[in-house]
C-alpha cells in the first residue's frame, strides 16, 4: 500500500504557492502535515508560551490549508504548533481553527495533543534515573526544573498515530519533531519504517529539498521499499543531489537521525532520478532502540535594556574591539561604585554587528568594514534595574574615547531615544532525553466537535 503526504511548507507562517498546493491536492494524498515551529528563533517562545509567527498570516494560510483539506477528505496535521509546542500555543492554534471552522462553514473533529510536563513529572523521571543529559546538556535538580517557565517533550510518530486513531479531521499537536507529523501515517500503513523516517525527513521542511524552495509545496510516496518525492511547484525539481543534501539540514550526521523510540541510518540509501523533477529513494534503515523523548525547557534570566550606537571613524573601526572591552570594564565598575550592585546581579554584553556579532571568537574574517555596529544588551533583575544601567552607559557609549589622550569621539545612535527596553529574556535550561515506559505516558490528548456539533471533549 501507498500513502502519500503533501507538505505544503517548511512552517505555517513562511507561505506557499497556492497553485502548487492546488496541484498536490488534484494529483491526491492521504495526509497534509505542515510543521508550526522550531527552536531556531530562540527560547523567547517557550519561554514565554507565545507564537512568534503573526496571527494574521497564521490564520489565512490555517484557512487555505483547512479549504484544503476539505476537498481532499484528509486529515490535517500540524505540529509545534505555535512555535514552540506550548500548551498554551496548542490552544492558540485550536482557537484559529474554532474560528475557521465558523467562518467556512465547516464541521470538524480536532484532536489536541498536548505535550507541555508538569515540572513534578520530570522531577520524578529524574529521581528514577530515566532522564539523560546530551551534550553540552546544563546540570539540572529538582530546583531548576521547578524554575523552568516551560518543559516540553518531543512527540513521536506513536503520539500522532494515537491522534489519527481518533478519526480527528485536523490534529494539532504541541511540540513534535519535525518528521513525526509526516512518518506517523505510512508507518502505521506498514510502509518500509527506513524509508518512512527518511522521507519524512527530506519532506520536514517542504520544498527545501528542491531547487525552488520558496514554492513551498513537495510530495512524498511511501511504500514497502522506499519513498518518492516530488515538488508540486512546476519550475520546481527534486535532483538526487538536492534530496541527499537535507540530511545535513540542522543535523550533526548526514547518516544518522534520532527519534523517539531509535534512530534513521541513511548510509546505504540510494537515490535515484525518476526523470527531471523526481527522485526516488532505498536503502535507509530504522534501528529500533529504547524509548525516550527529548525534553526542551526555558527559563527566566531577567529583564534585558538595549541601546545601538555607530562607529564609523577609522580608528575605532579598527580598534572596536578594544573599544568595547574596555566599556564594558568601565560600565561594569561604574555601576558597582554609583548603583551599588554586585556583578552577579547584571551583565552588560557587547555585540559588534560587523565584525564578530555571530561568530565572536570563532570568527575569521578579517576584512575591515566601513561601519561597526555597537549592540549593547544589558541584564538584570528588574527592567527598571535594567533602564537604570542603561541610562548610566548611554553617555559612555555615544563619546568614551579609546585611549585617554584621544580627543572626544562622538558615536552615533540610529534612533532617538537610544534605549529600548526588552522586557523578559529567557534561556534554555534543557538539553536532555525522558525515558517512557509507554509513548503516551507523557502526553495527552483531547478531542472536540468544532463547527456546529457539540463539544465532546
Amino acid at each position: 500500500m501507498q500513502t502519500t503526504v503533501l507538505v505544503p511548507s517548511g512552517v505555517l507562517g513562511l507561505g506557499f504557492s497556492q497553485a502548487a498546493l492546488d496541484r498536490g491536492i488534484a494529483k491526491g494524498c492521504d495526509v497534509i502535515a505542515i510543521d508550526g515551529g522550531s527552536t531556531d528563533s530562540g527560547p523567547h517562545s517557550l519561554g514565554t508560551g507565545r507564537s512568534k509567527y503573526s496571527r494574521a498570516v497564521s490564520k489565512a494560510e490555517w484557512r487555505a490549508l483547512m479549504q484544503a483539506r476539505a476537498r481532499a477528505r484528509v486529515p490535517l496535521i500540524i505540529g509545534t504548533a505555535g512555535t514552540s509546542g506550548t500548551d498554551t500555543t496548542v490552544d492558540w492554534m485550536y482557537e484559529i481553527t474554532v474560528e475557521l471552522a465558523e467562518e467556512l462553514g465547516q464541521n470538524l473533529r480536532v484532536a489536541r495533543l498536548y505535550s507541555g510536563q508538569e515540572p513534578d513529572r520530570v522531577i520524578s523521571k529524574l529521581a528514577a534515573g530515566q532522564i539523560m543529559p546530551l551534550s553540552f546538556a546544563p546540570e539540572i535538580d529538582a530546583d531548576t526544573l521547578q524554575g523552568m517557565s516551560n518543559i516540553v517533550a518531543l512527540a513521536g510518530a506513536e503520539q500522532i498515530q494515537a491522534a489519527l486513531q481518533t478519526g480527528a479531521d485536523i490534529i494539532i499537536a504541541g511540540r513534535t519533531t519535525d518528521t513525526a507529523i509526516i512518518a506517523a501515517l505510512p508507518l502505521a500503513r506498514g510502509a518500509h519504517p527506513g524509508a518512512c523516517w527518511h522521507g519524512a525527513k527530506i519532506a520536514e521542511c517542504g520544498a527545501l529539498c528542491s531547487t525552488h524552495p520558496g514554492t513551498g509545496v513537495i510530495r512524498v510516496t511511501f511504500d514497502q521499499t522506499g519513498f518518492e518525492v516530488e515538488p508540486m511547484a512546476p519550475e520546481a525539481a527534486c535532483t538526487p543531489h538536492s534530496v541527499s543534501a537535507h540530511m545535513l539540514y540542522e543535523n550533526s550526521d548526514p547518516f544518522r537521525l534520532y527519534e523517539p523510540g531509535g534512530y534513521l541510518d541513511v548510509s546505504a540509501a540510494r537515490y535515484q532520478a525518476l526523470d527531471g523533477r523526481r527522485v526516488r529513494v532505498e536503502g535507509s534503515n530504522w534501528v529500533s532502540g529504547p524509548y525516550t523523548v527529548k525534553l526542551e525547557g526555558a527559563r527566566l534570566v531577567g529583564y534585558q535594556t538595549m541601546l545601538l550606537a555607530i562607529l564609523r571613524e577609522a580608528h575605532y573601526v579598527a580598534n572596536a574591539q578594544a573599544w568595547a572591552d574596555k566599556l564594558v570594564s568601565v560600565l561594569s565598575a561604574r555601576v558597582a561604585d554609583q548603583i551599588g550592585l554586585a556583578t552577579g546581579d547584571f551583565s552588560i554584553e557587547l555585540r559588534l554587528i560587523g565584525v564578530n556579532a555571530a561568530m565572536g571568537a570563532l570568527e575569521t574574517r578579517e576584512s575591515q568594514p566601513a561601519e561597526v555596529g555597537a549592540l549593547c544588551l544589558i541584564t538584570a533583575e528588574a527592567q527598571e534595574m535594567a533602564d537604570e544601567i542603561g541610562r548610566l552607559a548611554n553617555p559612555f557609549l555615544l563619546h568614551m574615547p579609546l585611549t585617554e589622550d584621544e580627543p572626544l569621539p562622538t558615536f552615533a545612535f540610529p534612533y532617538s531615544p537610544a534605549q529600548t527596553s526588552r522586557g523578559a529574556v529567557y534561556e534554555f535550561a534543557l538539553n536532555h532525553v525522558m525515558r517512557l515506559d509507554t509513548p503516551m505516558e507523557a502526553f495527552r490528548l483531547e478531542l472536540s466537535e468544532v463547527g456546529t456539533r457539540a463539544d465532546v471533549a
